[in-house]
């Protein structure tokens, strides 16, 4: 996980600065390639060679023209081995963009895999753009790690020494001369080079602040809109830009450095080869094809030298996205520490009991959302609206205590004020959480005892908000039923009112949805989640508030319709109205954390207070 650094977010606030990553995170991506990299070695240890060849067939030609000996095949010896080499270099070229390509699709799809088994609390904690950059946005450096003088470094490793080797052999003075100016030069661009790690993953870090900044206004664009917002949103969206812009000002400021160090060196090298190299041809010292051979080794050089200059640069840019990739790669996944699920159900046990459940978000969800808390107190002060405190140490335990049980077959009800913990007994059910302290038995086994995917197999979950996926009708229904024909779809659809979706659109169940659900109304959603529900017939359904956005007509028909398939499976609803409650087996009263009541609803309003008040409001809280 990363440490807090000193780097200002918005408004000033602190935020943490991007975690590191070590070259050795960065060998399990290279290596998955290892076979074209060797094939790429290769080519580059025969480049290197027809590369070194040249310069001394160039000294025999100048020799031979200065004695007057008949050049012979020579002249086509050395357009042989430029053409080669041009060659070897085009195809390991394609090889090195292939690979580089590769590896950022393997890094894509092992992020892809990742996060989409993370725990829900990750979710929690997270802003999703910053997911999503981290697959897109970040991923893309690694490519540069191949592309740029990396995977090639064994031909340049063999062209440096070997062109350094000739250099001695022709002119040792000449060569100590080049090394002092050149290895100066190195040392410079390796220090300069570890302030681009640090920007870069500062850069990445705020790409992946606008990227959730984005997602974030384009999916409230009709409440930024109806607000007013719409100037503020974008005045927010675009002081994280301009923070990201200045990081990547701060590494390109560093690589304009790096840049002219690296041609003044080999400047500087060049006229004193030519200088101190004149003055020994004067003397007798070397003769002038040795002093050509010597030029030309020396450019040979330049190859290498950048290649290694670009694969600093670019690694250490690529250490600072992979710190952001690795980060998520190193996270727990959902399912890490389950039991194999050998426990069978326990004969007449109740479908669901909870006893003396307590619960707490984690800490690093906790200040994930009091850190947004604070943002959102920070943008209404900004409008000078009041807003509510942040929550308190006391505040974070959601549930003290529960206990209840939901018999097999039954319905039961849970009600309460905004806030008691209802909507966390739904997530506690299906393992999005596990309770803080006590124990929640399924079919008599404990929760914690039964593999998350056979877990959620006996439910069939609407949430509060019914999402709704972007696509058709019929992929939102084979969700959890990817084997479930037309004909079913259609017969759940209109078994929960939908009916008319089908018949306004010739498409039918391949009708578009749009994004999140757009073309359909607040209340259709609800019900296409529904049937979503209804589709998979699991033993048990758990329904969030599944009629809130219903009208009475359509209520009415979604009433029947779960009656229709409560036949002999257990209903946990979470009671939004009171017509949901009236019938129900068992009602569970929740206030603070605490179950409060429970009974029938004639009982309740005869022994609860806060049922009888609910009640007496519709449930309307």
């Amino acid at each position: 996980m990363s440490v807090p650094a000193p780097a200002r977010g918005r408004r000033g606030r602190r935020v943490p600065e991007g975690p590191r990553a070590s070259f050795r995170q960065l060998l399990p991506f290279l290596l998955e390639h290892k076979r074209t990299l060797v094939v790429v070695a290769v080519l580059s240890i025969l480049g290197a060679g027809a590369t070194l060849v040249q310069p001394l067939l160039v000294g025999q030609v100048i020799t031979r023209v200065q004695q007057s000996v008949p050049l012979g095949a020579l002249v086509w010896l050395l357009v042989g081995f430029v053409v080669l080499s041009s060659l070897i270099s085009g195809y390991q070229h394609y090889l090195l963009q292939r690979t580089g390509t590769a590896v950022v699709y393997s890094s894509r799809r092992r992020l892809i895999a990742r996060i989409l088994r993370l725990p829900i609390s990750e979710f929690d904690a997270r802003r999703t753009g910053d997911l999503v950059s981290r697959v897109g946005t970040d991923t893309t450096l690694l490519y540069a790690v191949l592309t740029q003088g990396l995977a090639d470094a064994v031909g340049n490793a063999l062209i440096l020494v070997g062109a350094v080797i000739a250099m001695a052999f022709i002119d040792p003075l000449l060569l100590g001369l080049i090394v002092v100016v050149i290895g100066a030069s190195l040392a410079t661009v390796v220090v300069l080079s570890t302030r681009i790690r640090s920007a870069s993953a500062a850069q990445q870090e705020k790409v992946g602040e606008l990227s959730a900044g984005v997602e974030r206004a384009v999916g409230s664009i009709r409440t930024i809109r109806a607000a007013g917002a719409t100037a503020r949103e974008t005045d927010s969206v675009t002081e994280t830009a301009t923070a990201a812009y200045n990081a990547g000002v701060r590494i390109a400021k560093v690589s304009a450095l790096i840049v002219p160090v690296a041609g003044i060196a080999l400047q500087v090298s060049l006229l004193v080869v030519l200088g101190v190299g004149g003055f020994r041809v004067a003397s007798g010292a070397i003769d002038v094809a040795a002093l050509v051979t010597f030029v030309i080794f020396l450019f040979l050089l330049v190859q290498p030298l950048a290649s290694a200059i670009g694969a600093i640069t670019s690694v250490n840019q690529a250490l600072g996205a992979l710190g952001r990739i690795q980060e998520v790669l190193d996270l727990p996944l959902e399912d890490e520490g389950d039991l194999p699920g050998t426990s069978t159900a326990v004969a007449d046990a109740a479908a669901i009991a909870f006893r003396d459940v307590r619960f707490r978000y984690p800490d690093h969800v906790v200040k994930a959302r009091e850190a947004a808390a604070a943002e959102a107190r920070s943008v209404l002060a900004d409008v000078h609206l009041d807003s509510a405190e942040p929550p308190t140490e006391t505040d974070r335990e959601v549930l003290r205590g529960v206990s209840f049980i939901v018999p097999r077959g039954s319905r039961v009800a849970l009600v309460g004020p905004s806030g008691a913990g209802k909507s966390t007994i739904l997530s506690l059910v299906e393992r999005f959480y596990d309770p803080t302290d006590g124990a929640i038995l399924i079919d008599g086994i404990d929760a914690r005892e039964l593999p998350r995917d056979e877990l959620r197999a006996r439910f069939g979950y609407v949430e509060q908000d019914a999402p709704t996926l972007a696509g058709t009708i019929a992929d939102n229904l084979r969700l959890a039923s990817p084997a479930a024909s037309d004909a079913d779809c259609e017969r759940v659809l209109r078994a929960v009112n939908l009916g008319d979706v089908l018949e306004r659109n010739p498409l039918g169940v391949d009708a578009p949805v749009g994004e999140d659900g757009v073309m359909l109304s607040g209340g259709e959603r609800q019900r296409l989640a529904i049937a979503r529900a209804l589709l998979a017939a699991p033993p048990v359904l758990l329904l969030d508030e599944s009629t809130s956005s219903l009208d009475g007509v359509n209520e009415q028909r979604m009433r029947e319709a779960i009656d229709a398939v409560a036949t002999d499976r257990t209903l946990l609803v979470i009671a939004h109205r009171l017509s949901t409650v009236v019938d129900s087996d068992l009602i569970v009263v929740l206030q603070d954390g605490r179950v409060v009541g429970q009974g029938t609803h004639s009982e309740l309003v005869a022994s609860t207070p806060l049922y009888r008040d609910l009640a007496k409001h519709q449930l309307l809280v």
